[in-house]
């Protein structure tokens, strides 16, 4: 396997090689076992009831005990069958067995969802070929705060060893939390009571990861401990009392090496070469008029980053049983993250400078230049701290034999801080000592090289030696950033459920309640240094050693392998006698945002059971209504008007701020159909029909508002001295809809098996799109009316179509003991026309005519929308000897940029193999092995079209052995 460790992060060239390879392992045997699942779904002779010799046998298989991962997947194919609406799900019946390192890598291996890995874990999740931001994720039924300004919830915050249950609803159903066109993700942790037998359980785990150990004066290895008590009592006339305890603490390294370019792309004019000047725009007009253009970044960066991540978590569950009639459960889940890096770059700040004999591909890449730029190395030590707080408290009362009431309370809150300090160092034509450097420029000659399709090579004129030290000598410029965050979410429902008999079988009805505040603030303090005497002293101080050996060695070609680094804490304080200067006294900013979302939504749904000729069918409809209600305060800087002597005016800043506050709110039905058709015991057909909504990001909903004046300083009325106000959010964003239907046929001809296909489709009625619309400001007193460049609901129709595939067999029908060998692998294809144009290079639609102005790049899809995402698992279980090999791929998709940045970036099509083994020495003590990504598969992404490399990000595998003692 030494060639395919090899090839795995080289380009796409051999994909398919390797991907037939392990597909054809995993889906040989299912394939070739599938007269025995014919067999299987008949029962064998010995299996008649037809004597009581056949009942004793079919009893003696029923008492088999199951356990481990073979368990785990009969739960989940039960839990899929029972299900009222279309679902996929992963279950263990016991705490820690979910068979993942994490609640991410756990719903990757789940038919139709997918996920973006970061820092080599899972980190957001896709549906059905639907970005995460319009997927819903609840925990424990309620909605979850989370520090990134969007509405995924971020899985890194819940132990996968305390969560129990995973169910992902590709279809709605009335009394779901609305707020998944893609589906809803509902994360479950055990109920002590439910669960019926005391467990206390210990688990650590130590982490390898090769990287790490290339890091100089590191250790290579991290920790990972979870400890967990499980308890029922009986407390007499009070009733039962159920206790679950966990805490964990996760001490890990990722570090991580890459290759960007900035994130904005620049449409160059091919016709014109500036040999002392950035190359000059072309606007969108004169490409539609024929100009010739290419795509270049505004600058590119090597980077390299360790990294310490350090996470404490706590559960707590009580269930308290007073009576036959009364349920009480209460839940609490406290987690701190305290996590920091370590960055090294070295930048090629003006990439656009002097570029000469450029080479063009047709779609307007860059694939060769020789161009100018500075040069600069700079340090930044990055400190994120993170704090979770939900729960929350239920209540299930058994009114009558026919009437039940429930209720739940709860409360979320994320917290985030991120502090950057940074320090800059740049080229000049003379070093520290004041000598004329071997070019005498600042700008040093570059050469950009993309024609090999994967990455971009950048090579450095060797005069330019970027690991002398002495050669960064310039325009210091420290920078201290401060971005904070906090969500929070209070939220209430009450529901009611009655029982009749006849067709209409169960009556349910209730009412919910949220209210979800969102708040950030972004501070920067920036000092500049520009003393060579000083320059000189703090770089002699605060010099380090590069970091890392063997640096960007799994990349292509060869890259730059290291270069002069600083320190850039010890910069801070030797520049300005402090390692940190604090944030600025005052913080207000138009880019601030304070948003304050109350929704209230009442749903009424009846469950049905009857049959269509001699098939029973089952099922429910209903109706959920939902109002959102959203308000938004923001800043904007204050203007005055002055009246010039001949009568005009001009505008001046008064350096002070103007609160506005927007609103915006709608009102939308959701009505909602599921019908199982049970063809036989092992064969149901699905049908589902219904409405989904998806809210945008509470990030896009703020109202501050940058004004840029005209140039002049007389004018006849204020609308004319303004040129633009751009917005950093619009309130008044409605929520993404869609109609949907799916159909499921789903074959169960055992425990261990299931074959299933599941078509879909989504009609979209807009989504979101970048325009010009006037807005009513008040400036010195007069009410006026200004374009506000803002993102608005899109009048564009789009649709979505796919099919998911699962096929899942245990090898039963093999001789012992290659009986234990099992298989699973799912497909999910997904084709949309959905439409996300870049901001500066894509269309341009007025929204008052209609009119379309051509834009020099095609759109992309829907943000984490892949058309093709596959599963494979092969696993072995004997005795207490447990075996798996997971494979999953993903083809390219385009992934947006967290705070706003609107330019098309896209990541390649990737795949990757994660293994895992685990033996029961014991019934109490067992051993555990995972290996992620152990091919180093890389993360590589274009931009701003498919094919323009933009980044190649390396990470490396990732090893964890621990031992579990339970008793």
């Amino acid at each position: 396997m030494m060639w395919l460790g090899h090839w795995s992060s080289r380009g796409a060239i051999c994909a398919p090689r390797v991907r037939t390879l392990l597909l054809a392992t995993a889906a040989a045997p299912i394939l070739s076992s599938t007269p025995a699942i014919g067999q299987l779904a008949s029962p064998a002779p010995a299996e008649q009831p037809s004597s009581p010799a056949g009942d004793t046998v079919r009893s003696a298989v029923e008492e088999i005990i199951v356990t481990g991962l073979r368990q785990t997947i009969q739960t989940s194919i039960n839990e899929k069958k029972n299900e009222t609406a279309i679902v996929d799900a992963l279950s263990a019946q016991d705490i820690g067995d979910l068979p993942a390192l994490s609640v991410g890598e756990a719903i990757q291996t789940i038919t139709g969802a997918t996920t973006h890995r970061e820092k080599g874990g899972a980190s957001e999740i896709s549906l059905r070929g639907l970005g995460s931001f319009l997927s819903n994720t609840t925990f424990n039924g309620r909605e979850a705060s989370n520090g990134s300004g969007d509405r995924a919830v971020n899985f890194n915050q819940f132990p996968s060893e305390l969560i129990n249950d995973i169910k992902i609803y590709k279809s709605q159903q009335a009394d779901l939390v609305e707020g998944g066109v893609a589906g809803t993700i509902e994360l479950g942790t055990l109920k002590p009571l439910d669960y019926g037998k005391r467990r206390i359980q210990a688990e650590i785990r130590a982490n390898y990861n090769p990287y790490q150990d290339r890091i100089i004066g590191a250790g290579a290895w991290g920790w990972r401990g979870t400890l967990s008590y499980v308890d029922q009592f009986d407390a007499g006339a009070l009733g039962e009392i159920g206790i679950a305890l966990g805490v964990q603490r996760n001490d890990v390294n990722n570090p991580e090496e890459s290759y960007a370019a900035s994130s904005t792309w620049v449409a160059c004019n091919a016709a014109v070469t500036a040999a002392n000047a950035n190359c000059p725009e072309v606007s969108r007009a004169a490409a539609a008029a024929g100009a010739p253009f290419y795509l270049a970044p505004n600058s590119v960066q090597f980077r390299q980053i360790s990294e310490q991540d350090r996470r404490d978590a706590i559960f707590g569950a009580v269930q308290w049983r007073p009576g036959d009639r009364l349920n009480v459960n209460l839940d609490v889940q406290y987690s701190k993250r305290a996590y920091s890096e370590d960055r090294r770059d070295l930048i090629l700040s003006e990439t656009r400078f002097g570029l000469k004999n450029r080479i063009i591909g047709d779609d307007g890449r860059l694939l060769y230049a020789e161009g100018l730029s500075s040069v600069e190395s700079t340090g930044t030590l990055f400190e994120r701290d993170e704090e979770y707080l939900g729960g929350g408290l239920g209540l299930e009362f058994e009114a009558s034999d026919r009437l039940t009431l429930s209720g739940d309370a709860s409360y979320s809150r994320t917290k985030r801080r991120d502090i950057e300090r940074s320090v800059r160092l740049r080229s000049d034509p003379l070093d520290i000592f004041g000598n004329r450097t071997p070019l005498n420029n600042q700008r040093v000659p570059y050469v950009y090289d993309a024609r090999n399709g994967y990455a971009t090579l950048i090579t450095i004129d060797p005069r330019f030696n970027v690991n002398n030290y002495s050669l960064f000598s310039d325009d210091a410029r420290l920078r201290r950033d401060q971005l904070q965050r906090e969500n929070e979410i209070v939220a209430g429902r009450l529901d009611a459920g009655y029982e009749m008999e006849g067709f209409l079988w169960r009556i349910d009805g209730g009412v919910r309640f949220s209210r979800q505040t969102y708040s950030d603030f972004d501070d920067r303090v920036e000092i500049t240094q520009d003393d060579r005497n000083v320059d000189r002293a703090v770089n002699f101080a605060c010099r380090t050693i590069f970091p890392q050996t063997d640096y960007l060695s799994s990349a292509p070609g060869a890259p730059i392998t290291s270069w002069a680094t600083f320190d850039p804490v010890c910069q801070f304080r030797d520049y300005l006698g402090t390692e940190d200067p604090g944030r600025n006294a005052d913080i207000r900013s138009v880019a601030n945002r304070d948003v304050t979302e109350e929704v209230w939504a009442g749903y009424a749904m009846a469950s049905y059971e009857t049959k269509a000729g001699d098939i029973p069918l089952r099922g429910n409809f209903g109706v959920r209504v939902v109002d959102t209600r959203v308000t938004s305060r923001g800043l904007r800087s204050a203007l005055g008007v002055v009246t010039n002597p001949d009568g005009s005016i001009r505008l001046v800043a008064s350096g002070d701020f103007e609160t506005l506050t927007i609103k915006g709110g709608s009102t939308r039905v959701l009505p909602s159909l599921n019908a199982i058709f049970e063809v036989n015991p092992d064969l149901l057909l699905r049908l589902a029909g219904y409405r989904a909504m998806s809210r945008p990001a509470p990030s896009s909903l703020g109202a501050g508002r940058t004004i840029q004046l005209e140039d002049g300083t007389n004018f006849s009325s204020i609308e004319d001295a303004i040129r633009l106000i751009t917005a950093n959010g619009s309130p008044r964003l409605k929520p993404i809809m869609s109609w949907n239907a799916d159909a499921a046929i789903e074959f169960y001809p055992n425990r261990d098996s299931i074959l299933a296909a599941t078509f879909y489709y989504k009609k979209f009625a807009g989504g979101y799109i970048p325009v010009t619309l006037e807005e009513q400001i008040d400036i010195g007193g007069q009410s006026v009316t200004v374009p506000v460049v803002q993102t608005q609901n899109s009048s564009e129709k789009s649709r979505v179509y796919g099919v998911e595939v699962t096929l899942a067999n245990r090898f039963s029908w093999l001789p012992a003991p290659l009986d234990g060998l099992g298989a699973k692998v799912s497909y999910s294809y997904a084709n949309s026309n959905f439409k996300n144009y870049d901001i500066r290079l894509g269309d341009v639609v007025n929204p008052d005519t209609g009119d379309v102005t051509p834009g020099m790049i095609p759109p992309a899809g829907l943000s984490g929308y892949s058309k093709h995402v596959l599963s494979a698992q092969i696993y072995y279980q004997l005795g207490g000897l447990s075996l798996q090999s997971i494979y999953n791929y993903r083809s390219n998709y385009y992934q947006d940029f967290v705070g706003g940045n609107a330019q098309l970036r896209y990541v390649r099509g990737n795949d990757t193999v994660d293994l895992r083994a685990s033996y029961d020495i014991n019934r109490n003590l067992s051993l555990r092995l995972e290996a992620l990504n152990i091919f180093d598969e890389p993360k590589v992404t274009d931009m701003p079209i498919k094919g323009s490399s933009r980044q190649y990000h390396f990470y490396g595998s990732r090893y964890f052995l621990g031992i579990r003692l339970r008793v």
